[in-house]
């Protein structure tokens, strides 16, 4: 029998110091959240909400695609869905009802696959819930106007909500953006979440909205996130909310918000300044650029300056359990030309620039969920197309691909650790059932899609590719 050199009870008050060391690493990461991310938030001034606003904008979304991509063919060339190239007809009808006429197992080496199955998908979504988010927006998309306006939209908003509450016309997720608390704005920020609050929690005799939350933009030290969260012990103590309810997001607009006057990035330190309550960070694409010099011209999502700032704001909140999100393509997707009586020409005209602003913003979120933002925003119903398309498109173009490699590097895992041999590419395993817990969340696929997989929705849950290894091992 082997001995030890280290005695038992130092090596014991070693590992108890590890342990708390240990202990209080786990708590500032613990890993992704498990629940569900909304896919984007749709933003609107808050002069404009209604309480059934969701459900009024989804339907300009559902008309939008269907006036501008009346089938999945048309679908399919907008965004150049892998296939679609190979398809000759203009005949969606016949082309339809030959793939479908075709085993469900064998219908993925159809070419036009991708974008029939794409294109069904984004009805049923803009059919069933097209927004997922939305945010009542009193800072960009409101504007400075005098008190008096502001006070009273913050209260018409709050009675909005509250009936949206009772109505159940509100989307799954909804909250407020304020204006800063730089020093010009920061009354005038309070103000306004002061009397939203104290209006909706009348209304409501003290209930919330599910997933509420406030939006501090444009954060560049960590005090106006403390002073934020303050505010918010004072009103949950005032209008006798439990505490700890009220949620903030807050925004990496600055390059500040990158980089502060130490040359470190304070991120960290302004989402430990929330107390818990940060569970967000949301990008702005054009006042970051524009705080970098970059030109309006070229203020684009996928500017090399943003990529950037998204690598950043990755490392420093990675595993931490905050959201990230990247920002908006502001080319909105709306013909030049309005009215029943339009000429052929201008009918035309409306569709390519329809087309071309589909195209440009799928682009960007595609580059975005390249780059691992998983979620972004949405400024007008008409790009919620795009959004949909690009986010199923994203994913279910390797879900075969996927599939096959999660199946067989499961087995592979399995034998590995039933003989005892070292098996340490858990990462790549990691990265697999990420895919599949992404495109679940999403929509892009079903939980019965998932089980394709060979694992079970259980095993999927822990979100743990090592745990599921370690579970099948003791069974």
């Amino acid at each position: 029998m082997n001995k030890t050199t280290i005695p038992l009870a130092k090596k014991q008050a070693l590992f108890n110091k590890l342990k708390k060391a240990n202990e209080v690493f786990r708590k500032v990461y613990p890993g992704d959240r498990p629940e569900r991310q909304a896919v984007h938030t749709l933003y609107g001034g808050a002069n404009l909400f209604k309480h059934d606003l969701a459900l009024v904008l989804g339907k300009r979304a559902l008309e939008s695609f269907k006036t501008y991509a009346p089938d999945f063919l048309t679908f399919g060339k907008i965004f150049g869905l892998n296939g679609i190239e190979q398809i000759k007809t203009k005949d969606a009808r016949a082309e339809a009802k030959k793939y479908l006429s075709q085993k469900p197992q064998n219908r993925h080496s159809h070419p036009a696959a991708l974008s029939f199955e794409v294109y069904n998908k984004v009805i049923q979504k803009l059919e069933r819930e097209a927004i997922e988010d939305f945010r009542i927006d009193f800072e960009d998309g409101y504007g400075n106007r005098s008190n008096e306006e502001e006070d009273e939209a913050a209260r018409i908003a709050a009675e909005q909500v509250a009936k949206g509450m009772k109505e159940k016309t509100l989307p799954p997720f909804i909250g407020i953006r304020i204006k800063p608390f730089t020093e010009e704005m920061k009354e005038r920020g309070l103000r306004t979440l002061d009397i939203f609050l104290t209006t909706l929690i009348a209304q409501t005799k003290g209930k919330l909205p599910n997933n509420f939350v406030v939006m501090l933009p444009k954060v560049t030290i960590p005090q106006q996130v403390e002073t934020l969260v303050e505010c918010f012990e004072v009103l949950e103590h005032l209008l006798k909310l439990k505490a700890g309810s009220l949620k903030m997001e807050m925004m990496v607009e600055t390059t500040q918000s990158i980089m502060d006057k130490d040359g470190r990035n304070p991120l960290m330190k302004f989402m430990q300044a929330s107390k818990g309550r940060c569970i967000a960070m949301h990008f702005g694409t054009y006042d970051y650029t524009a705080s970098c010099n970059i030109t309006a011209r070229y203020q684009e999502m996928d500017h090399p300056v943003c990529d950037f700032a998204h690598h950043m704001t990755k490392v420093a909140l990675a595993h931490t359990g905050i959201w990230l999100s990247d920002g908006a393509t502001n080319t909105m997707p709306i013909g030049p030309h309005r009215g029943e009586k339009l000429t052929v020409a201008q009918k035309k005209e409306n569709i390519e620039t329809v087309h071309r602003a589909w195209k440009k913003g799928y682009d960007h979120i595609r580059h975005s969920l390249w780059n691992g933002y998983y979620q972004g925003w949405d400024l007008n119903p008409a790009q919620l197309p795009m959004r949909y398309a690009a986010v199923f498109a994203f994913f279910l173009e390797s879900y075969d691909d996927a599939v096959e490699r999660l199946k067989t590097f499961v087995e592979k895992a399995a034998r590995a650790t039933l003989i005892g041999d070292v098996f340490d590419d858990a990462a790549t395993g990691q990265g697999l059932l990420n895919y599949f817990l992404r495109a679940l969340n999403s929509g892009a696929i079903t939980e019965e899609e998932v089980l394709a997989t060979g694992l079970t929705l259980e095993e999927i849950r822990t979100r743990s590719f090592k745990k599921i290894l370690e579970n099948r091992a003791k069974s």
